[in-house]
């Protein structure tokens, strides 16, 4: 049968409905791009995993270092800071240490006197390879003093006083009852807590006692599980205790580097 002209499909038009002009793959370039930062993300991972080892083993070898030059009964706290630390160790030195101790002892002294926490700030820290000593450019340090350890010391009752800078020290006899009086604590020279500026505030300050308070309070007190190159620079009172602020530089940490 005859068909018109009109009902035929136009010569060279394209079907939109062949699937063969929308089927493409990914450019060739585009999948490079992803394999290389997949590449690049690996490896940076793998760069802070390898760092954070390094990092692992520097705190443990400073905290073995710090707990056999200050003779502490169990592992101090050690953080070092900066990112990497696999340059810094490569380089001989960590840029920033922070150290946390417990119960530093205090023997061999007239009057032990423990510190019973040091936080310590160092800069510039070189370690043995003994694990025995360790070194710093320069070092801040807080060493704190509990009432109770320093109650000890003096063998006298000692509290919070009245105001900043003052604690209280109370007596007990028999027949006399408590005598308390309020001192003011300060550094001395030497590394030491002096008391000044002593004031009754309880009681009758009777020979006996005045005695007492005179063997505890008048020679100054020595620190003297410090580490050497530290200097005692001011004292502060708190709720619970002293803080003792130290700052020096060129500080050996090892077993015979206490302040004598």
């Amino acid at each position: 049968m005859y068909q018109s002209r009109h009902h035929q499909e136009p010569v060279g038009e394209m079907h939109y409905s062949d699937p063969a002009v929308y089927v493409s793959s990914p450019a060739p370039r585009r999948r490079r791009r992803i394999v290389a930062a997949a590449s690049l993300v690996a490896l940076l991972v793998a760069a802070v995993v390898v760092d954070r080892v390094a990092a692992a083993r520097a705190q443990s070898r400073t905290a073995e270092a710090f707990q056999e030059g200050m003779g502490t009964p169990d592992r101090s706290s050690v953080h070092v800071s900066g990112f990497p630390v696999l340059t810094q160790l490569a380089g001989g030195s960590l840029r920033h240490v922070d150290i946390t101790a417990r119960d530093i002892p205090a023997s061999g002294t007239a009057r032990p006197l423990p510190v019973t926490k040091l936080t310590v700030g160092i800069d510039g820290l070189k370690t043995s390879g003994s694990a025995e000593e360790a070194h710093a450019r320069s070092v801040a340090a807080t060493a704190f003093l509990s009432y109770e350890d320093v109650s000890n010391a003096l063998g006298l009752k000692v509290s919070q006083g009245d105001g900043p800078g003052r604690i209280d020290v109370r007596v007990s006899l028999p027949l006399v009852g408590d005598v308390s009086v309020s001192t003011a604590v300060s550094a001395a020279g030497g590394n030491r807590i002096a008391f000044t500026d002593i004031r009754a505030t309880r009681g009758e300050l009777i020979p006996p006692v005045k005695a007492l308070l005179d063997k505890a309070l008048e020679e100054p007190v020595p620190l003297r599980n410090i580490p050497e190159g530290l200097r005692l620079r001011s004292v502060a009172t708190t709720g619970n205790g002293i803080n003792a602020r130290f700052t020096g530089t060129q500080v050996t940490f090892r077993p015979a580097s206490s302040a004598t």
